[in-house]
């Protein structure tokens, strides 16, 4: 028996920010993917960081105090 995996959402930002998170999260190990991200390409002016139309990153909810604590460093270091 498979174990079902539910996707939850770690961070919501621009397309250029979200690639990067996703990118940060798949090198420590934790798979993940944009939802969205297509309107960030289409429309980037459209997407905004945790507005409505933001690109968002999602993680397996069993990763997500890994991935959060990683999504944080790195907004922290941003600003």
């Amino acid at each position: 028996m498979e174990k079902e995996v539910h996707p939850v959402e770690v961070f919501a930002g621009t397309s250029a920010q979200a690639t990067i998170v996703k990118s940060i999260l798949e090198s420590a190990g934790i798979y993940c993917f944009l939802k969205d991200d297509i309107m960030g390409t289409l429309f980037p002016w459209y997407t905004s960081a945790g507005g409505a139309g933001a690109v968002k990153v999602f993680v397996s909810d069993a990763d997500f105090e890994e991935a959060k604590a990683i999504v944080e460093e790195y907004e922290k270091n941003i600003q």
